[in-house]
């Protein structure tokens, strides 16, 4: 029997977090940049990281790790580059101005790079990189994150999830990857633990280092496995690609990196976190790029499938079904775990509950 969900509108989501960080001290600007994170993260099918994880930004407010109130500065500024200092900001708040100060410098240089250190957990990395090819730019961006990973043949996370994502504009089309460097996040298993519903086979490790499919232990351990899993599967690329984002993030910013990143929830200070944000313009490199890579995408769509009902997908596609799906239906889908306990963050907040109806199955 499929577990109990309910409809809320999209607006009404939105609603409720921008008053849900605003009660805990936000202003209402930032808790509205909170809120469009969120929101798209759950539009696009990223669950992962949306309203599910409201809960944790409003905790890290309360309890004074995070600063909802100040805005990044600029440290360094040189041609196409510069070091920003989030200054323990919302993370939302500290893409928002890096991904718009890196488009800044590509109008006028080709690229822009920020490298930001004294961040929080930005949300979804895809809205960052969107951002930029939203306004004809190729965005990358990417950032560390809590040791919650493994490396290859590890038994302890020293490493975070350390997403990536890349997003260029093509002809009414566009391409856009979001990962994590494991082959899961976190926040995927939270949402099969609040189902109490199994993982599948691949995604953590218990405290021993073997491999298991119960999400309460896969939770309590934090030891995610890296994108590749095994020896034999490369498993050893996914560690490489983390400390990739290491480099660019943590050690290029000056920020706290690997296993020196405060613990996820941890309440003992700063999570000082590493991100960066790239922009291209296309238009300094060779010309038709957006018809060149619409080219691309539809040549790969249109490739022979190995099963006739499992069409071929590039990296944007899922989401865009997931977004059509929501415009049908009007609204989104949440578990009644998650609903449960926003009720009881509503209560503690001293705000209009969200707005919700029951649906027998989804």
């Amino acid at each position: 029997m499929a577990a109990k969900k309910y409809f809320t509108p999209l607006q009404e989501v939105y609603r409720f977090v921008t008053e849900a960080m605003m009660a805990a001290g936000t202003p209402e600007l930032y808790a509205q940049n909170m809120a469009e994170v969120l929101v798209s993260a759950d539009r696009r099918g990223h669950t992962s990281h949306g309203l599910n994880r409201l809960g944790i930004y409003v905790a890290e407010v309360l309890n004074g790790t995070t600063d909802p109130c100040t805005t990044p500065t600029i440290i360094q500024d040189k041609g196409a580059v510069a070091l920003v200092d989030g200054n323990n900001g919302l993370g939302p708040v500290v893409g928002n101005i890096c991904m718009d100060l890196a488009m800044e410098k590509a109008k006028q240089m080709g690229v822009g790079w920020i490298a930001a250190r004294g961040s929080n957990h930005y949300g979804m990395a895809g809205w960052y990189s969107m951002r930029a090819a939203d306004k004809g730019f190729v965005g990358i961006t990417c950032s560390n994150s809590s040791p919650l990973a493994v490396p290859h043949r590890g038994k302890k996370a020293v490493l975070g999830t350390n997403p990536i994502s890349v997003a260029a504009p093509g002809n009414n089309d566009s391409f856009v990857l979001d990962m994590a460097t494991t082959a899961v996040s976190l926040g995927k298993i939270d949402i099969q633990r609040a189902e109490n519903a199994k993982i599948p086979a691949g995604w953590a490790q218990d405290f021993e280092g073997k491999e298991t499919t119960n999400s309460d232990t896969a939770m309590i351990a934090g030891c995610l496995i890296p994108l590749g899993r095994t020896e034999e599967t490369s498993g050893y690329k996914g560690t490489g690609l983390a400390l990739m984002v290491e480099i660019l993030c943590g050690i290029l910013s000056g920020a706290n990196y690997g296993p020196f990143i405060k613990k996820l929830k941890s309440t003992t200070g700063p999570a000082n976190l590493g991100q960066s944000f790239i922009a291209l313009d296309p238009s300094a490199f060779a010309p038709h790029f957006e018809d060149r890579l619409s080219h691309l995408l539809e040549v790969i769509r249109t490739s022979q499938p190995v099963d006739p009902t499992k069409p071929i997908l590039v990296a944007g596609d899922p989401e865009r079904i997931h977004m059509s799906q929501v415009t049908c239906r009007g609204g989104l889908l949440y578990h009644h775990g998650l609903i449960r306990s926003l009720l009881k963050l509503a209560m503690d907040l001293q705000i209009n509950p969200l707005q919700c109806k029951p649906l027998s199955s989804c």
